[in-house]
């Protein structure tokens, strides 16, 4: 199993592919879905991941379901998103997001790929943020939750800082060091290098 990593759309946000040599998953196609069938090279795409609702991650998502027919997951709380600009687009001068149909995802253990994930609840940047942990490729997907010596924002409407906090302390630095971290937008990281060095988390930030 290997991992790509696409930056789409106008606010690049990284799309992971992860699969083998006949098939995929996708989590968070942010845009040119064109893109992503070209990086699929012919492999059958078996499930859409969504961390979350916000426009900059979803917006490739209508074209590839009309291109695979793969079915979309993610937490149900995130549906109210879709009635507002921060889901549907159109604000600060990018395009509206294309409909789609999806199903709702419960945290806890799946398998994707016959590969088993874990599904984390991960609220605070949105409010039913979810993370994607695979044990045996030693990856988390975190979507905008925590970057690389930061965090996700926590202005929008369903945000909350305390609840962020919360769901990286409880739910991401509790896997092994190792696991890398790849977030939304921006370079991948490790668990045991944000828990040591992400400012967010020193006992002197307020």
């Amino acid at each position: 199993m290997r991992i790509e990593t696409l930056a789409l759309g106008p606010l690049e946000t990284n799309c992971y592919l992860v699969g083998d040599d006949t098939r995929a998953l996708a989590i968070d196609p942010g845009g040119e879905p064109q893109t992503v069938l070209g990086a699929l090279q012919g492999r059958r795409l078996e499930a859409i991941l969504a961390t979350h609702f916000h426009f900059d991650h979803i917006q490739g998502i209508a074209g590839l379901v009309e291109a695979t027919g793969a079915p979309v997951f993610a937490d149900p709380r995130e549906a109210a998103l879709l009635e507002t600009e921060l889901g549907a687009g159109g604000m600060w001068g990018f395009p509206p997001t294309p409909a789609f149909s999806w199903s709702p995802l419960a945290p806890g253990e799946t398998s994707f790929l016959d590969t088993p994930c874990l599904v984390l609840s991960t609220p605070g940047h949105s409010p039913g943020g979810l993370s994607f942990y695979f044990p045996t490729l030693e990856a988390v997907f975190v979507g905008d939750l925590i970057f690389y010596r930061s965090v996700g924002r926590t202005d929008f409407p369903g945000s909350s800082p305390q609840v962020l906090e919360r769901s990286v302390r409880e739910q991401i630095f509790t896997l092994p060091e190792k696991t890398r971290i790849y977030p939304g937008h921006g370079p991948a990281t490790t668990v045991g290098e944000e828990m040591r060095h992400n400012p967010f988390f020193s006992p002197f930030h307020s």
